[in-house]
């Protein structure tokens, strides 16, 4: 079966890409949860606007990935959060949460879907956070998790 990804998949593609997949994963999985549409020549077209829309969010080139790294590695940024008083959160820390915090520290937008977390941020103190700016750019940020 013939789709066209309209989000990331890992392991599959990006978005905008036309992929083939076995049936039933296309049929039962991709489809159904609006990852993918299936591909005709008239979706064709929807490819160039996924793709113009997926370069427009992307970083420029690797010179600017650089440059946004060593923003966020230059300082720890702090993320406030509701806490119990043994220092246990309310919930976890989300990655929605760390890139509104990385882009006020920054000055930079970054996506939430180029943060990648470990292990789930559950407790106060501070964390490691690994951002993956471009192929092979990535910016490890120290995350300081404290009270509101």
């Amino acid at each position: 079966m013939k789709l066209i990804l309209t989000q990331e998949v890992t392991g599959l593609g990006a978005a905008g890409d036309v992929v083939e997949v076995k049936d039933g994963y296309g049929r039962n999985y991709l489809v159904p949860r609006g990852v993918a549409i299936r591909w005709t020549r008239g979706a064709e077209k929807t490819v160039d606007s996924i793709t113009a829309a997926r370069t427009s969010r992307a970083v420029r080139d690797r010179d600017h990935a650089v440059q946004i790294k060593a923003k966020l590695e230059a300082n720890p940024v702090a993320l406030k959060v509701r806490a119990g008083e043994s220092g246990r959160l309310f919930g976890a820390v989300t990655s929605a949460d760390i890139a509104s915090a990385l882009t006020d520290a920054s000055g930079e937008p970054v996506d939430k879907r180029t943060i990648v977390v470990g292990n789930p941020i559950k407790a106060l103190g501070n964390h490691e956070v690994s951002v993956k700016l471009d192929d092979e750019v990535s910016a490890t940020v120290a995350l300081n998790v404290i009270p509101a």
